[in-house]
């Protein structure tokens, strides 16, 4: 069930709801995705939400109503429909402001729902750890906050007069000042999220393995390949968000390198700023890697829009400069694989996740990418710290050692951070 202004779902099993969608597009909120393009887009959102689409409304307007949104004559069409066929909730493919969404309710009769709220339900039933309901629960209180009049909007049906106005308005301040606190809260709580994720940071920079992390637009594959690549049992879906949580699983490549593998949360067109700002812990984890694995579903037809939207995004989170391999998922279906110029990422690798093709070629491919970044060193190491050798097999590669009577001379390939490690070893040996 889709979750109203307080965040709640109905009841597990409850039947399927009935919903209308609206889009509208004028010139402040128009973006390269097209009106109906979002429109099938919110279709997919609905269902995953448990929503049935029973009919879909859209209007370009050249202006905004900052009343409705909706022009008079469109909200006239959908009331029509709406007192006709009787379905259980509107879902309005923009961001309404709480005087939009309030006069929509009043005119239609009828629960009205934005993008926003639609995808902020979808997060409260996908969330699964600690942290994602720490965040979701967040991003709701922040939705609902400058909604709370419109929740007792019904008082004033009570008659007019301080014996009735009053108590509500005092109720009202009292709720507020209650979400207020515990929004203070959970953002204290989530800064101890990020400081403990900065310390795993930290723990992991200090047995440096590189890491990958899987980015892309919603439902396009990214947990099929975290699965496929680290037998991590990730849920996967053909939903919208099917997974919120992230995962980090060892992955060892090809050249014998051992990576961290990191799949995180799926991009969508006109995610929420709440939703940014909430899993930005998350997001994290997305800024520090050393390589990302931009997964696309080239069976989308707007397949070049979500690449573009999941650049728009990166971009917003800091990771913009970070290495890339753009990665075609769904080969084994997709007409065709589309071509990109070489500039803004590292090469293009086609894979199917489902059925493992193009795996190698992939795994080789990052391989490739992280050795860049790499510096060979030569080393002449006394027999008693010989040990070092296993060192480096872990956390490089030898690419070649030879034995003397009394040291051993090693050739390896490593990253920077394990370089400088091994220099502080080498002027401790020299002391």
């Amino acid at each position: 069930m889709i979750a109203g202004v307080n965040g709640q779902c109905g009841p597990a099993g409850a039947e399927t709801e009935r919903a209308v969608l609206v889009g509208v597009e004028t010139p402040a909120s128009a973006t390269d995705v097209a009106l109906e393009d979002s429109l099938e887009e919110l279709r997919s959102l609905a269902g995953s939400a448990g929503a049935r689409v029973i009919e879909v409304f859209s209007q370009h307007s050249g202006r905004v109503r900052s009343a409705t949104l909706l022009g008079a004559g469109k909200v006239e069409e959908v009331r029509a429909f709406v007192d006709e066929h009787r379905p259980d909730l509107v879902i309005v493919d923009n961001d309404l402001t709480p005087a939009q969404q309030r006069n929509l309710e009043t005119a239609l009769n009828l629960r009205v729902v934005d993008r926003t709220q639609l995808i902020l339900d979808i997060f409260a039933q996908r969330a699964q750890s600690r942290e994602g309901k720490l965040q979701v629960e967040l991003a709701q209180l922040e939705y609902l906050l400058p909604r709370l009049t419109r929740l007792w909007s019904h008082l004033s049906r009570l008659g007019g007069g301080i014996g009735t106005r009053g108590p509500g308005e005092t109720q009202l301040e009292v709720d507020r000042r209650r979400i207020r606190e515990r929004i203070r809260r959970l953002k204290r709580r989530l800064e101890g999220v990020a400081n403990t994720r900065a310390l795993q940071r930290k723990e992991r920079e200090s047995i440096p393995y590189p890491t990958v992390a899987l980015v892309g637009y919603t439902n396009s594959g990214k947990s099929t390949l975290m699965n496929n690549l680290t037998d991590a049992g990730v849920l996967a879906e053909d939903k919208l968000f099917a997974t919120l949580d992230p995962r980090t699983r060892a992955l060892r490549l090809p050249n014998g390198e051992r990576v961290m593998l990191v799949d995180t949360v799926g991009f969508i067109n006109k995610i929420p700023h709440a939703l940014v700002d909430a899993f930005k812990a998350t997001l994290e984890e997305v800024h520090q890697a050393d390589l990302l694995l931009c997964v696309m579903d080239p069976t989308s037809p707007l397949a070049d829009q979500q690449l573009a939207i999941v650049d728009s995004v990166l971009d917003d989170i800091g990771a913009a400069e970070t290495p890339r391999l753009i990665v075609p998922n769904k080969i084994d279906v997709a007409a065709r694989v589309p071509v990109y110029p070489a500039g803004g990422h590292e090469g293009v690798c086609p894979i199917s996740a489902r059925t493992g093709a193009g795996i190698e070629c992939l795994l080789e491919a990052i391989g490739r990418v992280l050795d860049r970044g790499k510096q060979q060193i030569r080393l002449t190491l006394p027999q008693s710290e010989s040990a070092i050798i296993p060192f480096l097999r872990a956390r490089g590669r030898i690419l070649a050692e030879e034995y003397g009577e009394n040291d051993v001379r090693v050739t390896a390939l490593v990253s920077a951070k394990v370089s400088g490690q091994l220099k502080k070893l080498a002027a401790a040996w020299r002391d």
